[in-house]
């Protein structure tokens, strides 16, 4: 089964909401009830960003997953990524980094201090309707918060079917997710990480990406390029996070149809006030009976895109321990000796 570039994938990917409700006061995304589907995007910068909104290279150095250039990026390996900046929430500044035209995918390394690390590895990837990566509160954020609990952590920039001009396919966004996969497996001793744990989680588009990954990891490659195409890509687990592929909106057909019952054991959590997430129970009954171990999270009167942020209330604040506790209990962060 393939993915192309579906008519209207946009407006289902990005009807990104301005929530204001008593227990989430915050713009979690563009203003506006939807972004329509030939609406332009927010005006970029190319090049790197400020060197103060990524991390430091010495400390998490950026791995390309395909070093001599992705299939499908032949044409595009000399243009700049671009980014923008924006306020997070309750944040009188630009705190926010989103980051457009990505040609080289890549991964971004955070490891633990080995004396505290679990053995266990996360790859990450933002959302941004397939569009754009927000990949401060949603990628570097969660990365540093992961690696501080002993997780490795490595967030994922990804092709996007649905950037100015793209020519890229969900299919590519796939194919770079299942080689990040592949990667991370292929460096588990470098990185002191076992092979066997090496997880998924992703926010909004980047979620449905995780979700759709979740059913087709064993995808065959047509023309694998070197060793690490071997490997599995099949994830220990995923988390879903206010995205899934398993239902469509606004009358649309789901990206992924039915559950395998070898989906990996799955973590979802969503806003209650999410309209993008409002079928996440009926995405939980799917898998629980399909035999896929999962668990649900619903937090009333939060919206959309909530991230890591700083004006999160207190309850959605915490939703990261919630996610630990759950790879505890499935004992996934048993220390490696």
């Amino acid at each position: 089964m393939t993915i192309g570039r579906s008519r209207g994938l946009l407006v289902i990917l990005t009807l990104l909401y301005n929530v204001h409700s008593p227990a989430s006061a915050q713009q979690v995304r563009p203003a506006g009830t939807a972004v329509e589907e030939n609406a332009p995007r927010p005006a970029v910068t190319p090049g790197p960003p400020p060197q103060q909104f990524a991390p430091d290279p010495a400390e998490h150095p950026t791995v390309m997953l395909w070093p001599e250039g992705a299939a499908g990026s032949e044409g595009n390996m000399g243009r700049e990524e671009a980014y923008r900046l924006t306020k997070g929430s309750s944040s009188y500044a630009e705190d926010l980094l989103i980051i457009s035209e990505v040609h080289s995918p890549s991964l971004t390394v955070f490891l633990p201090a080995k004396k505290n690390a679990t053995g266990a590895a996360v790859i990450v990837a933002p959302g941004g309707g397939f569009r754009e990566l927000w990949i401060t509160d949603e990628g570097y954020r969660v990365a540093d918060w992961l690696s501080h609990q002993g997780i490795a952590a490595f967030v994922l920039k990804y092709r996007l079917p649905e950037d100015t001009g793209s020519t890229y396919t969900m299919d590519d966004a796939l194919a770079d997710m299942l080689r990040a996969i592949r990667t991370v497996k292929s460096r588990a001793a470098e990185w002191g990480v076992d092979p066997n744990r090496v997880g998924i989680m992703g926010f909004s588009a980047g979620s449905i990406l995780s979700g759709i990954a979740g059913q087709r990891f064993d995808d065959r490659m047509t023309k694998p390029v070197d060793g690490i195409d071997q490997l599995s890509a099949k994830p220990a687990f995923e988390a879903l996070i206010y995205g899934t592929p398993f239902t469509g909106l606004g009358g649309r057909k789901p990206l992924v149809e039915g559950v395998r019952k070898d989906t990996p054991p799955t973590f979802l959590l969503c806003g209650g006030n999410d309209p993008i997430s409002a079928k996440y129970p009926e995405v939980y009954q799917m898998l629980k009976d399909a035999g896929v171990p999962v668990e649900l999270h619903i937090y009333g009167g939060i919206g959309h895109g909530f991230g890591i942020q700083p004006g999160n209330s207190r309850s959605v604040s915490q939703w990261p321990e919630r996610l630990y506790d759950w790879l505890f209990d499935a004992g996934l962060l048993t220390k490696t000796e």
